[in-house]
């Protein structure tokens, strides 16, 4: 899942910076848009108030009775009441300006009496107009301020074909920021919602595409580090279910092999030491000797015979075991019954110990789904270790803890312990650590096949050894 997140928040990263960019291109395109189309009507304004200046000409120049007129004309138009409601701006009053200037760019006329007596001979305006060209210009009253800027329009005004003034119209950009705004918002809000659109329809893609992959991966994860994990569920994509088919048939191919060999190897390494003692034995019977002597060497065969048996069958109930990648069935295990059966089943090998086995479990039962054979199986490994390491006298004690999330199965004995090495190694296949006073030698499979247990019903299993003394062997499996 942390390469979907990863490629989720690339793509998302791009789409905001392509819409971003997008987004700005509309918007800077927007308010240039308007103020073209304003300028448009402004060139329209522009050689209205030259023509008219050129009908008040006096001797083809700008006298008083032109200034007279315009100042009468602003003044009347300012005076005029009026609502115009245009989109989302409502008017009130005329916020286009005119100013006049001579010949030699200098204001005569002012309709906010802001520059009359000022030279803007080289404002574009005045300055390109005079030479017969279009002029036009934009200019902050306020440096600092973008909002400050005004649009000004020039048109010559004209006498016998000879350019004797400027009319220029003029108009505050701030007049027109209400329509670029709500415009802008127009814009902003389809674009935000259909780029989250596109994000969600990206993210749903990926999620189905990736989720099943990233199980996979934690599968193969927890595969190479030696647990057994069920296979996962991935959903009805045909390619993704076609991958995991071939994940896991090929993990099962290379388990075969390596578990033959291994146990092949292993098989064949353990059956030498029993073997060897058979043949021995079984050659020295042909010499003649005391009686008691051929007992000793008849009972010696027959100990070998049987610990090769149960190394034999062990390692098919073990073999059995890892074999399985996942429980084939599951059933209501009553854990307080299972515990009474168990030490029940091995109560005559603790008696021939002098050894008493103690129950303690929560007096409701306890219910939870799993293979009853399994964990009996392993509970009576547990026991039977516990068992063989007791003193006589002394007690083993057999415990059932439970939590909201967490079933623990708790064996105690009062026996020696073990050393720290062992502890390391305990539930490695094929190793025993016994006392030397032991009577019997183990196979090295019993804790094997706990931890197996444990581990295919999604658990664990751990040794340790008791504070108090003795050693402490816990099944914990997830309810």
């Amino acid at each position: 899942m942390r390469l979907t997140r990863l490629t989720l928040l690339l793509i998302a990263g791009i789409l905001a910076l392509g819409f971003y960019r997008l987004c700005d291109y509309l918007l800077d395109d927007l308010e240039f848009q308007t103020f073209q189309a304003t300028e448009e009507s402004m060139v329209d304004a522009a050689h209205l108030f030259a023509a008219a200046a050129e009908a008040h000409l006096v001797e083809g120049r700008l006298g008083s009775e032109t200034l007279e007129a315009f100042e009468r004309t602003f003044s009347n138009a300012r005076e005029r009441e009026f609502e115009a409601q245009i989109f989302v701006k409502k008017k009130t009053g005329v916020s286009l300006d005119c100013y006049l200037t001579d010949q030699d760019g200098i204001v005569i006329f002012d309709s906010r009496h802001e520059r009359t007596g000022q030279d803007l001979s080289v404002f574009n305006d005045v300055y390109q107009t005079k030479l017969g060209e279009y002029g036009a210009r934009s200019s902050r009253i306020d440096e600092g301020d973008a909002s400050t800027s005004v649009m000004y329009v020039g048109a010559p005004i004209r006498h016998d074909g000879e350019i004797v003034g400027v009319a220029t119209a003029y108009k505050a950009q701030k007049e027109l920021l209400p329509f670029v705004y709500k415009r802008r918002g127009q814009i902003l809000r389809p674009a935000i919602a259909i780029a989250l659109a596109i994000l969600f329809l990206i993210w749903s893609v990926l999620f189905w595409l990736y989720r099943p992959i990233g199980r996979l991966a934690e599968y193969a994860r927890r595969i190479t580090a030696g647990e057994r994990p069920a296979y996962p569920p991935l959903g009805k994509g045909q390619e993704v279910n076609a991958l995991g088919k071939a994940l896991r048939d090929m993990r099962e191919t290379l388990e075969g092999r390596s578990y033959v060999e291994n146990y092949t190897q292993t098989l064949t390494h353990e059956l030498k030491s029993p073997l060897a003692a058979i043949r021995g034995s079984a050659e020295l019977l042909d010499e003649e000797m005391p009686l008691a002597a051929r007992h000793r060497f008849l009972k010696n065969i027959r100990t070998e015979v049987d610990r090769s048996e149960r190394l034999i069958n062990r390692l098919l109930h073990l073999s059995a075991l890892e074999g399985k990648t996942e429980l084939q069935k599951r059933e209501p295990i009553v854990v307080n019954t299972l515990m009474e059966d168990s030490v029940r089943l091995l109560k005559n090998q603790a008696d021939l110990r002098n050894v008493t086995v103690r129950v303690e479990h929560p007096p409701q039962p306890v219910i939870f789904s799993g293979d009853f054979y399994i964990i009996r199986a392993a509970l009576e490994n547990l026991l039977q270790n516990a068992i063989d390491f007791s003193p006589e006298g002394s007690v083993i004690t057999v415990t059932l803890a439970l939590d909201e999330e967490m079933l623990t199965l708790t064996v105690k004995d009062e026996g020696p312990g073990l050393p720290e090495y062992a502890i390391e190694r305990a539930f490695d296949r094929f190793y025993s650590h016994r006392p030397e006073d032991c009577a019997s030698k183990g196979s090295g499979l019993g804790l094997t096949f706990v931890r197996e247990a444990a581990q295919l019903h999604g658990g664990s299993a751990r040794i340790a050894n008791h504070p108090e003394g003795g050693a402490v062997a816990t099944i914990q499996i997830p309810l």
